[in-house]
């Protein structure tokens, strides 16, 4: 079995494995003149060009497991909620979910498999190359929710949470909507070939415990209740470290630590017997000197311990302004030097 994959089931392995959240993307200069020539919707579907990207970066890095080349917002379009992604303002909801009338109106559940079939056949074709594990995803529904209810990026969600907080009857709708086409989603990407899956929370930060108790981790754990035992799944959250506890009983093989947290110390108190982790390089380590950046990287790594169950990466997706080289330091450095920390099985 590969690194990664013991890992994900804290199983003892020669050298902590590594991947990097968004490893293909604009701090390559291969993916940056391939983005001249196509938008990012036709780049994610057209499962040739997707495959490419996906294959490239993990061949250019030597990561441990590639990670599908999509968007959180495809899933959004078969449920009828139409979205662009607008030049230099990111992504944009045509008409934002609201009221009853439009939660209703979203349809009760989806065939994933055949809406999205590019990004199933993205799967397979990257399944014929690959020599490491393959990860699918999705987003997380509170963060497809706050997408759909604001209408774009947002820093205080404040229509969100109006809803959430003022209906809570029609916020768990739309939630159990959401909840059942992600579950579609994620088993058609297991069927085409992904060997772990990754459910992203991006948004969730903004949420305290209390809130996320009541509102969100019913939802989070019916969706991983629902995925296949037999593959790995990790579930990320950024922005509120107070969070984590209540993120590994909603459900997942690995929680995806940020860099705001001490990786041992918040692993410990979750559990090293209990869950796996993942993280939780600061992304800005990249653009440090080679030697503060593998310095940084060690820390992390005796933080672990070399207790079975740790995944090294960033702590979020690597920025645009990284080096190709110094990713690839990284990548090297982590695997050499974890390789003197394994604990014995």
């Amino acid at each position: 079995m590969s690194a990664f994959l013991s890992a994900c089931r804290r199983e003892p392995v020669d050298h902590t494995p590594i991947w990097i959240m968004r490893q293909a993307g604009r701090y390559q200069p291969e993916y940056r003149e391939l983005r001249s020539k196509v938008s990012f919707l036709e780049l994610c579907k057209t499962p040739e060009l997707a495959a490419q990207v996906t294959l490239q970066a993990v061949e250019q890095l030597g990561v441990d497991a590639g990670i599908i080349f999509a968007d959180i917002l495809l899933i959004l379009e078969p449920l009828g909620v139409g979205f662009e992604f607008a030049k230099d303002h990111g992504p944009r909801i045509h008409h934002p979910v609201r009221t009853a009338a439009q939660v209703d109106a979203l349809p009760e559940q989806i065939d994933a498999g055949a809406s999205l079939s590019f990004v199933m056949d993205a799967i397979r074709l990257v399944k014929r190359d690959i020599k490491v594990p393959l990860i699918g995803f999705c987003g997380a529904p509170f963060t497809l929710a706050s997408y759909v209810i604001e209408g774009r990026g947002t820093k205080n969600y404040y229509e969100t949470k109006r809803l959430m907080y003022g209906d809570p009857g029609l916020w768990n709708a739309l939630m159990t909507k959401l909840v059942d086409a992600l579950v579609g989603y994620l088993q058609a990407q297991i069927d085409a070939g992904a060997d772990a899956v990754q459910v992203f929370d991006s948004w969730v930060g903004c949420l305290g415990p209390q809130d996320y108790r009541r509102y969100i981790q019913p939802h989070m754990h019916r969706l991983f209740a629902a995925l296949p035992k037999s593959t790995p799944s990790i579930h990320f959250g950024t922005g509120n470290p107070s969070l984590y506890p209540l993120m590994k009983e909603a459900g997942g093989d690995v929680v995806g630590l940020d860099w705001r947290v001490d990786l041992g110390e918040t692993w410990t108190a979750l559990g090293k017997d209990e869950v796996a982790v993942m993280g939780n390089l600061d992304p800005a380590s990249l653009l440090a000197p080679r030697p503060v950046m593998k310095q940084r990287a060690q820390q992390i790594l005796e933080s672990a311990g070399g207790v079975p169950g740790h995944i090294f990466n960033l702590g979020h997706g690597i920025m645009p302004e990284a080096e190709v080289a110094a990713a690839q330091e990284l990548i090297a450095y982590v695997h050499e030097a974890s390789a003197g920390l394994k604990t014995p099985a």
